[in-house]
Order: structure tokens, then C-alpha cells, then sequence
């Protein structure tokens, strides 16, 4: 099974997209990271998908899963 997931990503302009998993083109591309997290997140909870968010230097420093997760995590928040 392939995973859905959602990336925010740097560009070369400076300005942050909310890209789908293995597509080379933004779904949509924010002036701030900000908004580009709450846009993509929407999106990955919305699909179920996997969500990540990369830095400036294209590490991911943020996810989260929004899919059927087969090891939850036993705390709750």
C-alpha cells in the first residue's frame, strides 16, 4: 500500500509549498511557512495522509499522521 502524504517545502523563491508526495508541482505555494503548514495539514487530515514539514535546509523537522496509524501512540494529549 502506498502511503498519501503531504510535504511543506522551501522554494527557490524563498516562498513555502504544500507539495503531495512524489509530484514535482505545489498544489499551492504561501509567502510564509506558517501558512503553508495550516494549508497542508487541512489537506493531510482531509486525505488521511502522512504530513511533513522540512526546513529551510529540506530536513524534515515536523510530522504527524493523519492515516490509520498501526502503532498509536499509547499517551493522549
Amino acid at each position: 500500500m502506498v502511503k498519501k502524504t503531504q510535504h511543506i517545502v522551501r522554494t527557490k523563491s524563498g516562498e513555502w509549498a504544500v507539495k503531495k508526495g512524489g509530484s514535482s508541482k505545489a498544489t499551492k505555494v504561501h509567502k510564509t511557512q506558517k501558512e503553508a503548514i495550516a494549508h497542508g495539514r487541512e489537506i493531510a487530515k482531509s486525505q488521511r495522509a502522512e504530513f511533513y514539514v522540512h526546513g529551510r535546509d529540506g530536513k524534515i523537522r515536523e510530522k504527524d499522521s493523519y492515516g490509520n496509524d498501526p502503532c498509536p501512540p499509547k499517551d493522549k494529549k
